[in-house]
């Protein structure tokens, strides 16, 4: 396992992200716990969740299970580089959402005992929130770290233009600002690279590409689907089946899963520090996942995958003037 800077900080995660959102609606708790066992083992250190994350169980369940995970011992959350969000509600109360003072001090509180820790490696916005000026915002992490509750603040799905406000401002009060930046990004959905990643290149900000495998659809099974059982296939596919069909064939030519050479390719991005991977299964972890980081892929490789799935294309970020 590599370990990278987290953008411009001296602090040093895994090269793939333990993605959380799964552990109590998909995976059980015992079986989550033991994913965590094994994720550490395998030498990853970055573990991502967030208060919204739960489902049907209810928001702040994941957290919930992570922390009776910590609370086991044996060095587990002094291993882990932990990484949760703020910003959607978490009840129907008004004030009980967004990126106001009120609202982050509370819900950093509410994750913290959750979570049954003292503190947040990493706080992240997980949206924009138009209607909090960012020197409210900054105020309030800035009483975050200095109570020693976070160490570290990020974002998450913000725009370029936003990672820039945000640092700027940031900037003027003195303090260290956003980073690291979680984005969607994937072989089949690349509008970041015309701005979202110059923005981080520029400010020194981490890429965590969210939803590595596109929801599924980079994951492999579109050309073996039959007629009859086109009723299963996920209705994003059949848009783009010559495409997937295309990417599956070039994945089998090299004996390799997609899904793995879907999160491969990231890690081939100059601009990418840590994908997040959501195994539900201890066997996806040891699977694809724990792959992607042994594949290779030259120049040529990396072309073939740019002319099946095009990137938005022209040089960032002036590419939409010319």
């Amino acid at each position: 396992m590599k370990y990278l800077r987290l953008g411009r900080t001296g602090l040093r995660v895994s090269e793939l992200c333990l993605g959380t959102m799964n552990f109590g609606p998909q995976t059980p708790e015992a079986d989550a716990h033991l994913i965590m066992d094994r994720a550490l083992d395998l030498g990853i250190n970055f573990f991502d969740t967030a208060n919204r994350y739960g489902g049907d169980k209810g928001a702040g369940t994941t957290e919930e299970i992570i922390g009776r995970w910590f609370a086991l011992g044996g060095g587990r959350r002094d291993k882990v580089v932990l990484a949760t969000k703020v910003f959607g509600p978490m009840s129907d109360w008004p004030n009980d959402g967004g990126l106001s003072a009120r609202h982050i001090r509370r819900a950093c509180d509410e994750s913290l005992r959750r979570l049954e820790t003292d503190h947040l490696d990493l706080y992240q916005m997980h949206h924009i929130d138009r209607s909090s000026p960012w020197d409210e915002v900054w105020q309030a992490m800035e009483a975050l770290v200095a109570q020693g509750k976070v160490i570290y603040v990020g974002s998450s799905n913000f725009a370029g233009w936003h990672l820039a406000q945000a640092n700027e401002a940031a900037k003027t009060r003195h303090f260290l600002g956003l980073v690291s930046e979680q984005s969607l990004y994937n072989l089949a959905s690349r509008t970041i690279e015309l701005e979202v990643l110059p923005a981080c290149r520029f400010y020194g900000i981490a890429m965590i590409p969210w939803s590595p495998l596109a929801g599924g659809l980079l994951g492999g099974g579109v050309s073996g689907a039959t007629e009859g059982r086109r009723r299963q296939v996920n209705p994003r596919w059949e848009a783009m089946r010559p495409r997937l069909e295309e990417w599956e064939a070039w994945c089998a030519q090299r004996g390799e899963e997609p899904a793995a050479v879907a999160v491969a390719w990231l890690l081939h991005q100059r601009d990418v520090t840590a994908p997040i991977i959501g195994p539900r299964t201890i066997a996806q972890l040891e699977g694809a996942a724990m792959r992607s980081t042994e594949i290779s892929l030259d120049d040529v490789a990396l072309k073939d995958l740019d002319r099946i799935f095009p990137g938005p294309g022209g040089r960032a970020p002036e590419a939409y003037a010319w």
